[in-house]
């Protein structure tokens, strides 16, 4: 029972490190990636906090590296599923009732560990089991899950202010409870920190969760599982299961206690998923919420005024940074005739620097793709792009899969605005640019917003600010992330609440408040402390004659 008001910490972004030669954090972390590869690790299933295995292992490997043994995981089946469910029911109630400061605090010594004695292990598996570089890893699976966590604490105790006004001889007040059920947390391998956000933030407002990773993120979610249980949370809040998609989603849409789904992946896995639901709807105790945050077709248009270093820097990072597969990723870009030799001559120049390798090598600024799965679709339509008439490559465009699944950073010159590789979302490090008529910039900004389906983010780049604010205004449903000379990556926790519509989701905003309301049921009680004794309202009295 809560005996006060309490006052959180102050919330900042956690500082990102350098990882320069020579620094301490560097030398820990190229240490903690040695001793990953060093041994083979056997991953269980969590389950009401219990290690929990199976007779199918699973082998996972680096996809720089895909010879190499990382361990193995613990495949489970339908019965794994409904377990988690039931176990999670089991611990609702007492969960739910746990005073908000008790829950609060968890979360806030689960991000101090992800900061500080689980740094470099968070980040090295994250390395190694995604292909993302040191400085990528310390963005994401350090500081911006500190960030998730700590950001998140304070939404959640944002929201418990929320009250409404009361009139004399009443009291108002408003309970947050969590939803009737259980939360299914479906997450990416993109981002270590989304996975560990999508079951913490219904967790936070009090909720039960069953939590399926990325059959290829799973090394990185063990890590996430082993600090939460480390700093306190208890068991059967969030069940870590290993099951395919299809299997998890044949016993979690057909339970009556299916209270919400919080989901980041592809459009189509989304909407199907929507549509499973929708067809179940009768089954549930209440209406699920349904939150997620799908594909994008992330741009970057320039004017005539725009500065083309800006605009080359803008497009390498933005195209590149961790190969591609971040859903914010610049993967089109339309860039005036008047500027583009300069653009394109810095670009060529920049990109000729970049290098590519294995992570452990932290000079390299380009690391594999996820799995070979990924290498054959990108692969595919670079090579396509090399026959078609109505394409170019530009730069890069090798692909070379006999040690890791690495691709070139490609870019591929595009005749016509609506060429495949304008249109279809890669999730790869392939950036496709269309070259517009300086006069045909009005045209061009129609030609952008009705080519994708996708709303998610983007960027652009002018000195003009009457362009600026014309465009902006424009673009307004193009993009739930918008950018103005910046890449379209980076969205910060608590700085730019991150997400998209049309086909890119419901643009709830991870790691703001708005996503935490989707994650509680609000229950308004009125007290009246002097009720009323008669039926009758003043205006029932006759008129006197």
């Amino acid at each position: 029972m809560s005996k006060g008001f309490f006052n959180i910490p102050d919330i900042k972004n956690e500082p990102i490190k350098s990882y320069m030669p020579g620094s301490p954090e560097r030398i820990e972390l190229k240490k903690m990636l040695n001793d990953l590869r060093s041994v083979e690790l056997e991953l269980p299933m969590i389950i009401g906090g219990k290690e929990v295995t199976t007779d199918h292992r699973v082998r996972i490997s680096p996809p720089h590296d895909h010879k190499h043994t990382l361990g193995y995981y613990y495949q489970g089946d339908a019965s794994h599923v409904q377990m988690a469910i039931d176990t999670a029911m089991l611990a609702r109630d007492k969960w739910n009732s746990m005073s908000w400061h008790h829950r609060a605090a968890i979360f806030l010594k689960a991000a101090d560990l992800f900061a500080g004695p689980y740094r470099a292990k968070i980040n090295a598996a994250t390395m190694l089991g995604q292909s993302k570089n040191a400085f990528q890893a310390e963005i994401d699976a350090a500081c911006e899950m500190a960030d998730f966590f700590r950001y998140g604490v304070r939404c959640m105790t944002d929201i418990y202010k929320m009250q409404p006004e009361s009139a004399p001889t009443t009291w108002n007040y408003n309970e947050f409870r969590s939803l009737e059920g259980f939360i299914f947390a479906l997450t990416p391998f993109n981002f270590t920190s989304i996975a560990g956000n999508l079951p913490a933030a219904p967790a936070m407002m009090g909720n039960v969760v069953v939590w399926k990773p990325s059959k290829t993120a799973v090394y990185s979610a063990a890590v996430i599982m082993e600090v939460l249980m480390e700093a306190g949370l208890p068991d059967g809040v969030i069940n870590l299961v290993y099951v395919g998609g299809p299997t998890a989603a044949d016993v979690i849409f057909q339970s009556p206690d299916f209270g919400g789904i919080h989901f980041t992946g592809s459009t189509g896995v989304f909407q199907g998923m929507w549509k499973t639901i929708g067809e179940n709807i009768q089954k549930y105790k209440s209406y699920p919420r349904i939150v997620g945050e799908t594909g994008g077709k992330d741009f970057i248009f320039a004017d005539p005024t725009a500065d083309p270093q800006a605009v080359a820097i803008a497009m390498l990072r933005g195209a590149f940074e961790y190969q591609g597969q971040k859903c914010s990723a610049a993967s089109r870009a339309y860039i005036p005739r008047s500027i583009w030799d300069d653009v394109c001559t810095r670009f060529g120049n920049e990109l000729a620097t970049v290098k590519m390798g294995p992570p452990e090598d932290f000079t390299n600024f380009i690391n594999a793709v996820i799995d070979e799965s990924s290498f054959d679709k990108l692969a595919g339509f670079i090579e396509q792009a090399k026959k078609d008439a109505d394409a170019e490559v530009l730069f890069g465009g090798k692909c070379d899969k006999s040690v890791g699944y690495f691709i070139e950073p490609t870019v591929i010159l595009a005749k016509k605005p609506d060429y495949i590789t304008m249109v279809e979302e890669l999730f790869g490090p392939v950036l496709t640019i269309f070259v517009y008529e300086d006069e045909d910039l009005d045209l061009t900004l129609k030609i952008l917003d009705k080519t994708s389906i996708y709303a998610l983010t983007g960027a652009i780049f002018s000195q003009d600010r009457y362009n600026i604010e014309r465009i902006t205004k424009r673009l307004e449903n193009a993009a739930g992330n918008f950018y103005i000379n910046d890449k379209p990556t980076g969205a910060t926790v608590g700085q730019q609440p991150f997400g998209g519509a049309r086909g890119s989701g419901t643009n709830d905003k991870a790691g703001s408040i708005f996503n935490f309301l989707r994650w509680t049921s609000i229950r308004t009680i009125k007290e009246n402390f002097v009720s009323p004794k008669s039926y009758t309202y003043p205006n029932f009295a006759p008129d006197k004659e």
